[in-house]
């Protein structure tokens, strides 16, 4: 029995760059806020992760709601490691944070948008310009919705 599925049309994403695609100024956190900040703006803004910049607005990593989720379960204890945590100096987002800044400039192409979402497997890249600094961000979603219009 052979299968005969029909090849679906080949869809043409509208958008020809990174520029197009991004949501331009995204919320994003200092990375200096204290953890509570970043748990009110994620909880206030609905959001599931955020951006996080320095003192100079360049992209320094990424903070997720499944970051502050682990934070508060070890500081809880519920995992039973015995880190001594500090409660005269609140933690930081840059304690927190993942390190990573996965980027490109808004002269990327919308396929290498595309491309780098599904060799790095994430959900979402910054967006920053030549001297780093975040200037949007792109979910995958953003994605979605050019390719429903």
């Amino acid at each position: 029995m052979t299968n005969t599925m029909e090849s679906e049309p080949c869809v043409s994403l509208p958008a020809q760059s990174a520029g197009d695609l991004m949501t331009p100024n995204p919320v994003s956190i200092r990375d200096n806020a204290t953890v509570a900040d970043a748990l009110a703006l994620l909880a206030k803004k609905v959001i599931h992760a955020a951006p996080v910049i320095d003192e100079t607005g360049r992209a320094v990593g990424v903070l997720s709601a499944t970051d502050l989720l682990i934070h508060e379960h070890e500081r809880s204890g519920y995992l039973g490691t015995g880190v001594d945590i500090d409660a005269t100096t609140p933690p930081r987002v840059r304690d927190l944070m993942t390190p990573a800044v996965f980027a490109l400039t808004p002269d990327a192409t919308a396929k290498r948008v595309v491309e780098d979402m599904l060799a790095l497997n994430v959900h979402q890249l910054f967006v920053v310009d030549r001297t780093g600094v975040l200037v949007g961000v792109i979910t995958a979603t953003d994605v979605l919705r050019r390719l429903a219009a």
